[in-house]
Formats: C-alpha cells, structure tokens, sequence
C-alpha cells in the first residue's frame, strides 16, 4: 500500500507539471502503472482540485509518446476523466457569464467591484478554464450593505447572512460571497491585524482586465501575497487545503515574484507566527510543482514539517466527513477535528490553543447558523 502510495504521488507531480509547464521538457513516468493505481491518481485529483491540469499532463504524455497505450488508463477513465474535464469548462464559463453581470449591474450604480482568488487566479494558468472556480468571491469598497439592498430590490435575490465577514447569493447557479472582510475577524484575534493591513492593500493599484466585455478589477502583488497566503493557512489549520492552493501559490509566485515585497510579508508571517506554514508553501512549490527557486527569497527549509504537510495535503491526517443538519453532532465533530489539528493551528496563528477555542465559541454564539458551514 505505501509502495502504491508513493507511486501514485510521483506520478502525480510529474503529471502535474506536465500539465502546467507545456514549453518546458516532459520527465519520464514512473513504471508499474496499473489501472488500479490510474484509478487513484484520478481520485486523488478530484479529492485535489486538480482534475483537469492532471489530464492534460497526461494527454501531453500520450501524445508526445512518452505514455504507451499499454501504460495509460483505460479508455472508460479516460472517458470518465474527459467528461468531468468538460464539466469543468462549463461551469468555468457560467462563472465567466456571472462575473460580467456582477460587474455590469454594480456598474451602473456606480460601484468598484474587487474580484478575489478564483477567477483573477485561474488567468495564471496555461488553460485558465481548467483552474476550476468554487464561489465569486468580491469586495465592493465597503459598499457592500448597499449593494446586497439593490439585490434584493432589483433582483429579487435572497442573501444568506449566516456567516461573520460575507453574504452570500447564488446567480445562475453560481455561489456569490459579497465580502465586507477579507478574513473572518471573529473568528482568530491575530485576523485583525492581518486584515487592517489587507484593507489598506485592497486601495493600492491592481489589475484591471476584462470580461466578457466588462472591467473588473484584480488585487495587487502584496494584497494577493498576503490574503492567499494567510486563506491557505486558515483552511489548512482548520480543515485541509487541496494541492490547488499550492499550485495557485506557485502559479502567482511565479508571475509576480518581482513585485512582491518579500521582507513584509515575511515580517507579518513571523509576527503571527505563520512563517514555517510559508516556509513550507515555498518548499512544496519548488519541489512538486518545479517552481524556480530563484522566484522566492531565502528560507528555511524543514524536510520533516514539508513531508508532514505534504501528506496532510494529499491524505489528511483527519479525513472524517462531517455530519450534516446535526447541530450537536457538527459540535463534536468539529471539536474533534480542531483538537486533531491542534500541530497546524501552531504554524499558522500566534494565539493560544484554548483562547482561540474560546474565540469560537463566542463566534457561533453570535452566529449560531455559521456551524452548519464548513
């Protein structure tokens, strides 16, 4: 089982940067590829975001006759892997179609919309339609309550307001988290500082592109650095992130390593004591993903936190689903899960263990709705 294991992770990296790399030279794949290991390379990409960037490595790999047909997946996955590819597609343009609504309907009164992550990410990309998007995530220049009105009112939009730092809206089928936080200030003490800072980069000089004939407007360098950086270490310290955040990460240090100001960001890690969570993020980069090392700015490297991550990231340590509807059983489930998760808690925030279980307690007692998100 470890062999298989080992196996099904080599393969998936060098599919990976495959997939992500198609001008630099392909790296031979390893031998003993059994449909049974196929099988779990492609679950591993759908439990890892990473469905389609996987199929096009492998595609590479087969076209460019470095994978025989004896060694590829049989043609049922391939099918199977192909269909969930064009599925990708389809919802990438549905979410296309609502961005440009957004913007358009924010336009015409008169708001700036701010689009975070996904979308604004996925450009980063050789074939930004297989980055797939969850949730539009946006920030309207602290017109948020107004905007959520006109919804409403023009709409007819029902807002979800069960959680702390955004609402949320579905158009066409898409989820819609309308911010007026970047990061949940209720939920970790150590958020706020981090989040004044963001709210000061959210008014420096971004991107502006286009969409479907509409302006939006991207994050700067430093504003990308830092929310990326800190939304991966508060989703692997309280659940698990998937190696999409990883290769996001990559794909962004990669574009914008010249504009970033390392020495910040760096600072503000070590001020919340984030800094070995980077430390492996960067790691993790060079060594699975082929980003150039000479992007990044020294650091420390820890060859036993950088596997622990690692493997978190690929078969979570806590790999439990939680219950749903339950109210009590998510209570102890997510009791549970924190405790498990106590190691990463310790490289992503500088609170206290039980001051930050406090902190949330008083953070669903003010929502109490909120337990039944993730």
């Amino acid at each position: 089982m470890e062999r298989d294991k080992s196996l099904v992770r080599r393969l998936f990296c060098v599919l990976l940067r495959a997939g992500l790399y198609p001008g630099r030279p392909i790296e031979e794949p390893s031998t003993g590829l059994s449909e049974d290991v196929w099988r779990e390379i492609y679950a591993l990409c759908v439990r890892q975001g990473v469905v389609a960037i996987v199929y096009d490595g492998m595609m590479r790999l087969l076209n460019e006759g470095v994978l025989t047909a004896e060694a590829a997946p049989s043609r049922a996955l391939r099918l199977q892997w192909a269909l969930n590819v064009e599925r990708i597609e389809q919802r990438y343009a549905v979410q296309r179609s609502v961005i440009a609504r957004l913007a358009a309907f924010y336009g015409s009164h008169g708001m700036r919309m701010l689009l975070l992550k996904g979308y604004g990410l996925s450009l980063l990309y050789p074939r930004p339609e297989h980055r797939p998007c969850g949730d539009i995530d946006i920030w309207l220049y602290g017109r948020q309550a107004e905007a959520d009105a006109l919804m409403r009112r023009e709409w007819g939009t029902e807002i979800d307001e069960d959680v702390h730092h955004h609402t949320t809206f579905a158009l066409d089928g898409v989820m819609v988290e309308n911010h007026y936080d970047f990061i949940n200030i209720q939920s970790h003490l150590s958020n706020r500082t981090i989040e004044r800072r963001l709210q000061e980069l959210a008014r420096e000089s971004g991107e502006r592109i286009e969409v479907a004939g509409q302006s939006v407007e991207l994050p700067s360098a430093d504003f990308n650095a830092l929310f990326l950086l800190r939304h991966a270490a508060m989703h692997f310290a309280a659940m698990e992130i998937g190696m999409r955040h990883v290769i996001d990460w990559a794909l962004f240090v990669a574009r914008e390593h010249a504009a970033i100001d390392w020495e910040a960001l760096y600072d503000m890690a070590r001020r919340m004591n984030m800094h070995r969570f980077l430390d492996s993020l960067n790691a993790l980069a060079i060594d699975c993903l082929g980003l150039d090392a000479a992007c990044l700015p020294a650091f420390e490297r820890n060859p036993e936190l950088e596997r622990r991550v690692l493997d978190d990231i690929l078969y979570p340590e806590f790999s439990e689903q939680a219950p749903q509807g339950n109210v009590l059983r998510t209570i102890v489930f997510r009791t549970r899960r924190w405790w498990a998760n106590r190691w990463k808690h310790r490289i992503v925030y500088n609170e206290g263990l039980f001051v930050t279980f406090w902190v949330q307690v008083r953070s669903h007692l003010m929502k109490p709705r909120s337990l039944l998100h993730r």
